[in-house]
């Protein structure tokens, strides 16, 4: 999420919204065409401050190119609606108004989100936490923006007090939220993404499509086969300021992949560089030398708020974290003027490396 905070590497304001994991691009010409010819449709647009893309392999008898996108186009409506910061009358943002403590009415999905990210909280022990809004607004990277002195230890600890995600909760039946707190905010810039990302997969499946790869921003999620038979073939973005370039790439089938980096959105101040990344148990960004995660999940909610924990926790606590718990996951590790691969036992065997 970048915003106009001393120097700072950045998008329009008007069209930001989750920039905070912009870090894998998705080789859409090389995961999406075959020796055989292109895939039978292929379409983007803009949604959430950056774009998506979507190539499908089987359009199904009865329905057009213009309809599906049409569909995805409300669909990723739907989900800024429900979960944008950015936008002033989105669920989330007067649930963040919001002063009191009853439940608040929102929709299935987004408390289905909210939920979600209380239990990856808890199992990260705090690493991931929506409630991290008022940090993210204090460090410079809110939708508001900020040009003055980083946040001293003193309003830090102000700010902590309202922070954890233990002062949330969520319900299906009805469909509502709320928090402990009155003066709790939530941002889902961590998870949302990916979330819209399962959205769109979930509308096309509905439609009666079997065979697709659905990106928005870099995140990931692909089922079936390209025409040639083969897997969806996707990039990993080398960590880099200034350009864009090719780290890996992976061949992927009913799979979701995420990718969370330090890299482009930072904030210069008197000389050091603070990444976007906050950590919500220091209250401060990280520090530390991992310049990216990429997950694999059966989802892409998963997959984007897991490569958001990993990435907190850092190179060390998060590759023993995920590699004990038997998750897919490659990090990036500066080491000198390059980076080192590290990826899991798990990552290897599903990307056909010898672990």
């Amino acid at each position: 999420m970048q915003t106009e905070f001393y120097k700072i590497s950045r998008t329009p304001l008007g069209v930001r919204f989750f920039c905070i994991n912009l870090f894998l691009i998705s080789m859409i010409g090389l995961g999406c065409e075959s020796s055989s010819g292109p895939v039978t449709v292929k379409f983007s647009g803009q949604t959430m401050g950056t774009t998506y893309s979507v190539s499908i392999s089987n359009l199904p008898d009865g329905t057009t190119s213009e309809i599906l996108q049409e569909g995805v186009s409300r669909v990723l409506v739907e989900v800024n609606q429900q979960m944008s910061n950015w936008i002033d009358d989105s669920e989330i943002s007067r649930f963040n108004r919001l002063e009191s403590t009853d439940w608040f009415e929102v929709s299935p999905e987004t408390a289905k989100v909210i939920a979600e990210s209380i239990r990856i909280s808890q199992d990260s022990k705090g690493a991931f936490d929506v409630t991290v809004a008022p940090l993210i607004d204090a460090w410079g990277f809110g939708p508001v923006g900020r040009e003055v002195d980083p946040p001293d230890e003193q309003q830090l600890e102000r700010l902590k007090a309202i922070i954890g995600s233990e002062k949330l909760a969520s319900r299906t039946e009805p469909a509502a939220i709320k928090k402990t707190d009155a003066e709790v905010t939530v941002n889902l810039s961590a998870i949302a993404k990916g979330a819209g990302v399962d959205a769109v997969a979930e509308y096309l499946e509905s439609q009666g499509v079997t065979a697709y790869l659905v990106e928005i921003g870099g995140e990931i999620r692909v089922a079936g086969l390209k025409p040639n038979g083969e897997k969806w073939r996707v990039g990993i973005e080398r960590p880099n300021e200034t350009g864009r370039s090719l780290q890996n790439a992976v061949s992927l089938t009913d799979q979701a992949m995420a990718t969370s980096g330090d890299y482009r959105n930072f904030i210069e101040y008197e000389g050091k560089k603070y990444s976007h990344t906050i950590d919500p148990r220091e209250l401060k960004p990280i520090t530390h030398e991992l310049a990216s995660v990429t997950v694999l999940a059966a989802n892409c909610l998963q997959a984007d708020a897991w490569a958001t924990a990993l990435m907190v926790m850092g190179p060390a606590n998060g590759y023993d974290w995920a590699e004990d718990r038997g998750m897919a996951v490659l990090m990036l590790i500066h080491a000198g003027d390059g980076f080192e691969e590290r990826a899991t036992t798990t990552w290897k065997q599903q990307i056909g490396e010898k672990p």
